[in-house]
């Protein structure tokens, strides 16, 4: 992690419900996939937070990792430096967001200040369960992995009714309106009459 001593009070309390967020077999799953989607000439981290951000906080992993998705020659990332400068790397995570934030939706949202950081990993997480949702909704064939490994995003439902269908439609009494089926007044007695018997 960053050079920063340790937090205490609300600060601390923050930072420990932030830390529950990170779940451990989401990480070996987001690991397994990287290396697959990736080609298996990545060298798998030891299980554990800090490793699993040592590993991504370079950027390499991650650029290559966007750069899969797509088809060849169409990476967005063309050139993916090897160097260690601290000032390279934050340049390798921000082509990534931009990248990934490119290939999907705004859920895409995260930023490198967790990453670099190691404040919240369940944020980078997230942002990879996304990227990973959005590769197997799009369904190009270029994702590689387990397939239950995310969510299939949903796509659009879009109904056409005729002109025919819609007039039919207006005539009807929706159930939101309320129903008075099953009503009846059998039973019911006028108001009073009990009160007449006696």
């Amino acid at each position: 992690m960053a050079n920063r001593g340790p937090s205490y009070g609300l600060s601390r309390e923050v930072q420990e419900k932030i830390e529950q967020k990170y779940d451990q077999d989401l990480e070996s799953r987001l690991v397994d996939w990287i290396v697959t989607q990736c080609g298996g000439n990545i060298e798998k981290p030891q299980p554990g937070k800090q490793n699993f951000q040592n590993w991504l906080m370079d950027g390499t992993i991650l650029c290559r990792l966007i750069n899969s998705l797509y088809p060849r020659g169409k990476e967005p990332i063309k050139k993916i430096s090897e160097t260690q400068m601290a000032f390279k790397q934050m340049e390798k995570i921000s082509q990534f967001l931009q990248a990934a934030e490119a290939y999907g939706p705004k859920s895409l949202q995260c930023s490198l200040v967790p990453l670099v950081k190691g404040k919240d990993m369940a944020a980078v997480q997230r942002t990879l369960m996304a990227l990973g949702s959005v590769a197997i909704t799009k369904d190009d064939g270029l994702y590689r992995g387990n397939r239950d490994w995310f969510h299939r995003k949903s796509q659009g439902n879009r109904r056409e009714f005729s002109e025919e269908q819609l007039r039919q439609g207006q005539n009807l009494i929706g159930l939101q309106m309320g129903s008075n089926r099953g009503a009846s007044q059998a039973g019911m007695t006028g108001y009073g009459m009990h009160r007449q018997i006696m």
